[in-house]
């Protein structure tokens, strides 16, 4: 995974001192590391008959509609508060620099739908979670969890003891 590695730039300083935040925008412009990446994803869930697969804002969004596409399910967002029409679910949660919230549509996810949620980075583990709490609060299945990075040394996959976590690339350092 070091193509994709390479590929994702360090930005200091945000969203506010102290922090390293790790830009995809870079990875997801290469056609040849975009494509790495959605063949990696797509051979990990293949075969595991997924029936949504659930994207966290903002970033989840951008993975989880090509994964769905090669897995033949749907996509579900799971967004920021006040950002869907109907009635949502909501669950809060901790992040390394302070606390937010995630919503999704109280009808998105029937009871016994397998569900795989993604996003692009795992930290602290608080986003994903709060999104498993999400579709298990709705009777969904949780198939597993996938990341394109991982910051290992935050140790997030502690918060999400007893699911099956995949990530592309892990940092195991600042």
């Amino acid at each position: 995974m070091e193509i994709l590695k390479q590929k994702i730039r360090d930005i200091p300083d945000f969203p506010k001192p102290g922090i390293v935040f790790k830009d995809i925008t870079t990875l997801l412009k290469d056609r040849e590391a975009f494509r790495v990446m959605v063949d990696r994803f797509t051979e990990n869930y293949r075969g595991h008959d997924i029936d949504l697969v659930a994207g966290i804002e903002a970033r989840g969004f951008l993975l989880a509609p090509f994964l769905a596409y090669h897995l033949n399910a749907g996509v579900v967002p799971l967004r920021k508060p006040r950002k869907l029409p109907g009635q949502t679910r909501r669950v809060e949660y901790a992040l390394e620099y302070g606390t937010d919230a995630l919503e999704v549509h109280a009808d998105a996810i029937q009871p016994g739908e397998r569900v795989l949620v993604v996003d692009d980075l795992l930290a602290t583990g608080g986003s994903a979670n709060a999104a498993c709490r999400l579709v298990e609060d709705l009777g969904g299945k949780i198939v597993g969890i996938g990341f394109l990075v991982e910051l290992s040394f935050l140790n997030g996959r502690s918060r999400l003891t007893g699911y099956d976590i995949f990530s592309l690339i892990q940092y195991d350092s600042e």
